[in-house]
């Protein structure tokens, strides 16, 4: 299990842990390490918040923290997915487009929808620092849970990094990072956006597999990326929202 830890670190953040092909391996066989490491994520990544600067500064402090943290290949899936989601064509075309280096209009609309909604997540946050922390670890918890959730239940497209993921796992799988994830929901307790923060981005996993498989033909490298920063996104924004209601 250490070993696996390690290798979801050395995956999943910039850190300079897990990188050895032992750990890789072992991680690739327990998505349950997914959410376990997006408590780590999500605390460390929540601290630009409680820097004592203006809540503009500390938002983009926290975008850009985030990035330093955990490096900018899942963008690079959101940025593959944007421009083949646009993109007119079958699913072939669309393939085409996901697996080609050039950047278009649709990945620059994504990536900039990504960092606007990070931004004004983190303002709403930093003015409201009581509970910053909580938030920002239950929404990476989430997402993490929903990108274990997507290699679970999705198939790879093709022989890369997706099938590393996809080709050893399946539904019986898809308890483990379930149960790691729970705890999260409490966070807040007795007031629920942690838990509401956590159910959304879980939910998201769902639509992305179906929409991956229907204009894509499976899950790969960059739709698992793309859960990712799709899912901490909605979370972050629907634990703002009823953390600003209650």
């Amino acid at each position: 299990m250490l070993n696996a830890v390690r290798g979801a670190v050395g995956f999943l953040t910039r850190l300079p842990i897990g990188h050895d092909e032992t750990a890789w391996h072992a991680f690739r066989a327990r998505p349950a390490t997914f959410p376990l490491v997006g408590y780590l994520i999500g605390g460390l990544a929540a601290l630009a918040l409680l820097a004592p600067v203006p809540p503009a500064t500390a938002a983009f402090g926290f975008v850009a923290w985030l990035y330093v943290l955990t490096g900018i290949n899942h963008l690079d899936g959101v940025a593959d997915l944007g421009d083949a989601a646009v993109v007119h064509g079958d699913r072939e075309r669309r393939r085409e487009v996901l697996s080609d280096t050039t950047v278009g209009v649709g990945a620059v609309a994504a990536v900039g929808l990504v960092f606007v909604g990070l931004a004004t997540a983190g303002y709403a946050l930093a003015r409201l620092p009581g509970r910053a922390v909580l938030l920002v670890v239950a929404a990476d918890v989430g997402a993490k849970c929903a990108v274990a959730l997507a290699a679970c239940f999705g198939s790879a497209t093709h022989d890369g990094l997706g099938a590393q993921f996809t080709d050893r796992l399946g539904p019986q799988n898809a308890l483990g990072p379930v149960v790691v994830a729970l705890p999260a929901a409490a966070l807040t307790w007795p007031e629920p956006s942690a838990a509401v923060a956590l159910v959304a981005a879980v939910a998201c996993a769902g639509p992305i597999i179906v929409w991956a498989n229907r204009e894509l033909g499976g899950v790969d490298g960059d739709v698992l990326g793309a859960t990712a920063e799709i899912a901490r996104l909605v979370a972050l924004h629907a634990g703002v929202i009823v953390w600003t209601l209650c």
